[in-house]
């Protein structure tokens, strides 16, 4: 095999496994005592693009279930939580990135879901059986989907 393409491979490798090594894993994310999340969990920029998509997918982050968001082409938008047209103007990045990976640290009664967190939780369900989930639970999003919904909110601005 040519030398040159074996070099590549691995410094492919390495760069992959240096950008996972840089993720922070749900369990050692550092929260402010105001619930800001100052430090990117990947080291990486988000992009807001794909966070659009992470908002508005079922699947996925579904913030269009709580929340109205104007900038997004999705049908019924909830009302539960705060619209976040405008949200840059009224949060921090920081904020924002603390509010995404668990909101009650910003907001101590929020029903909002965790969307980085594996634990501890109160009972959490298996889904759909009604019976108690018997192991770790995995985050709801990942740490580049959080930055990504993040960069998306930065882009929320009042008009």
């Amino acid at each position: 095999m040519n030398r040159h393409v074996v070099w590549a491979a691995l410094a492919a490798t390495f760069a992959a496994s240096a950008a996972f090594a840089a993720e922070t894993a749900p369990m050692d994310v550092k929260f402010t005592d105001a619930g800001e999340v100052t430090d990117s969990l990947t080291g990486q920029p988000g992009d807001p693009a794909k966070g659009a998509e992470v908002a508005a997918t079922k699947s996925l982050g579904n913030c269009v279930a709580c929340h109205v968001v104007s900038a997004l082409d999705a049908a019924f938008q909830g009302n539960i939580g705060p619209e976040l047209n405008g949200a840059a103007d009224r949060w921090s990045e920081a904020q924002l990135r603390g509010i995404v990976v668990d909101a009650k640290h910003t907001f101590e009664g929020s029903v909002m879901p965790s969307m980085y967190k594996t634990g501890p939780f109160i009972r959490p369900g298996d889904g759909y059986t009604g019976k108690a989930a018997t192991g770790d639970l995995a985050p709801i999003l990942n740490a580049q989907q959080v930055e990504d919904v993040v960069a998306f909110l930065m882009t929320l601005k009042e008009e």
